[in-house]
């Protein structure tokens, strides 16, 4: 009954967590159009009242005018909306997540005694110190360089080279799925931590001095305003990274390579380029930035660089089988007697989760037309990913890996 209703948490804490994303995701790229979309006011009754850029739009039958204030408006006489339950309940939700599925499963699903052969309590410790010291590493560099345009483009190096670190360091530490997960789990951390710490506090600030009826510092308020503002682009790059960091967990042909740590990070660098094209392409349609199709060539060339390197060797079922020792050799040679091996290894290192009693992923190996029917998932999870047996949990050797690529080789004969 414990999978059970593990799986009915893990599902509904899912479900949460990508409604909240979508939410939060969906007014963070809608306030970048805004800015970007914004125009001087030609209406001298806006002007006069500190408006700084407005916008018509149509949608849903009605008519919106947004406008935004240079400072601040002069006054608030309607309900205010804050946007922030977005991103809290994002990060909470995915925490939860996390520690559902692989804090309390470190040795399973965290730890690879391959990459790193240490105890789930250290493990753990190690994972929530890397989410912690990126957001401190993070803000420090903001507040030391972050001012100004001079100072955004060496902490974009310097975060860059930061983010670089982190991918090595993971990849080095963790078993390879949970690896790609943390390194996203670490840029949403710093972005929720972005909301929490930085642009909400600013904002009431703002707020409190503007209702409390005393005159009110215009520089104080433009500081918090530029502050929340540089964290509120960050976040807006850090986005497309943290999504595909999110579902990678599903493709082991990124995590299961020698070099995972650059696969990730070049798969990072090419969502910043493609949300930047979209950041800049708002900017080239009201005349402010040249086309910045540059920008979309470079990130779909990094994507395409990332496919060439990722594509595994090809070899054909006829193809020769070095390095078989004698007895592989005969076995080989009979497909009752290698379907009969093959069936023996299963049993032993696979049918525990893809038996009778348990079919993860909807795949069971323990009767004849599901070997048939999942074969080929057999040889590209464990010969050519290496992925499973997870984190090789049951031992699998790679002489068995042989044999299981020997078999497939030879028609997968089923016994």
């Amino acid at each position: 009954m414990e999978p059970y209703v593990m799986d009915w948490v893990g599902l509904l804490l899912r479900w949460l967590h990508v409604i909240a994303a979508i939410a939060w995701i969906g007014s963070s790229f809608y306030f970048v159009f805004l800015d970007s979309n914004l125009l001087k006011p030609t209406d001298p009754a806006l002007v006069d009242k500190g408006v700084d850029g407005a916008l018509w739009a149509v949608h849903g039958g009605g008519f919106y005018h947004p406008q935004k204030y240079v400072v601040a408006p002069p006054r608030i006489d309607s309900h205010l909306h804050w946007f922030y339950w977005e991103s809290y309940t994002t990060w909470l939700s995915g925490f939860a997540l996390f520690t559902v599925l692989y804090l309390f499963n470190a040795e399973t699903y965290l730890i690879d005694p391959a990459v790193m052969a240490w105890s789930p309590p250290a493990a753990v410790a190690a994972a929530l110190g890397l989410l912690l010291a990126f957001w401190l590493v993070y803000d420090g560099m903001c507040r030391l360089w972050g001012d100004g345009p001079r100072g955004d483009r060496i902490l974009a190096v310097g975060l860059s080279l930061v983010v670089l670190v982190a991918c090595w360091t993971a990849t080095h530490w963790f078993s390879g799925r949970a690896a790609f997960l943390l390194v996203g789990a670490m840029l949403a951390t710093a972005m929720s931590a972005n909301v929490w710490l930085c642009i909400i506090p600013g904002q009431r600030k703002v707020v409190s001095a503007l209702t409390s009826g005393q005159p009110v510092d215009a520089s104080l308020l433009a500081v918090h305003g530029r502050r929340a503002k540089q964290r509120s682009v960050h976040n807006t790059y850090f986005t497309l990274p943290v999504v595909l960091a999110m579902i990678s967990n599903h493709y082991p042909m990124l995590y299961s390579q020698p070099e995972s740590w650059a696969v990730l990070a070049a798969l990072m660098l090419a969502g910043a380029l493609i949300r930047q094209y979209f950041v800049l392409k708002h900017g080239h349609r009201n005349g402010r930035n040249r086309h910045p199709w540059p920008v979309a060539a470079a990130g779909v060339g990094v994507l395409l660089a990332v496919v060439v390197w990722c594509a595994p060797s090809t070899s054909s079922r006829s193809a020769a089988l070095p390095g078989l020792g004698p007895v592989t050799s005969h076995v080989a040679n009979s497909p009752q007697v290698l379907a009969q091996t093959v069936r023996a290894v299963l049993d032993q290192r696979c049918i525990a989760c893809h038996g009778s009693q348990m079919q993860m992923k909807n795949v069971r190996l323990d009767d004849a037309a599901g070997l048939r029917q999942h074969a080929q998932t057999v040889y590209q999870q464990v010969v050519v990913t290496r992925q499973m047996p997870m984190n090789n949990s049951t031992g699998m050797t790679d002489a068995e890996r042989e044999l299981v690529k020997t078999w497939w080789l030879a028609g997968a004969p089923v016994p």
